[in-house]
């Protein structure tokens, strides 16, 4: 049985409810993110939205794609940094549904037609994207 709520199906709107929280205080997903240090979890989920924001420009010819692929670089290269042996199945599902739940509010904010919806997306996408601009130098 599938639940809508507002013409939004559950799996999209947990999505959507995953993107909206913030970054550092984010509720552990169903991967058992719970079992990961917060700051893991934090570099994951940041890995994830700059892939996504990275692929969203890629797919509507925008520019920084170049920049943005240098950003997510070098959250990775703190992810690893902080990982623990035997965490990577883990902290992989993390950057997922960090991406595909960004992925979704893009989708929503470049081809939705309710204006209010679209403002709302585009203002989470802003809110997630410097939340993790905010980890990095530069």
């Amino acid at each position: 049985m599938m639940v809508t709520v507002m013409n939004v199906t559950k799996p999209v709107l947990a999505a959507l409810v995953a993107a909206s929280l913030p970054v550092a205080g984010a509720a552990a997903p169903a991967t058992n993110g719970a079992a990961l240090d917060p700051l893991v979890r934090t570099f994951a989920t940041c890995t994830g939205r700059l892939s996504a924001l990275m692929e969203h420009q890629w797919l509507m010819g925008l520019d920084g794609s170049e920049y943005t692929q240098k950003r997510r670089n070098q959250m990775a290269t703190l992810l690893e940094a902080v990982m623990r042996p035997g965490t990577g199945p883990q902290v992989l599902a993390l950057r997922i549904e960090a991406k595909f739940a960004l992925a979704q509010l893009f989708s929503r904010m470049t081809f939705g037609r309710d204006a209010q919806d679209v403002a709302w997306a585009a203002n989470r996408v802003e809110v997630e994207l410097a939340a993790c601009d905010g980890l990095l130098l530069g």
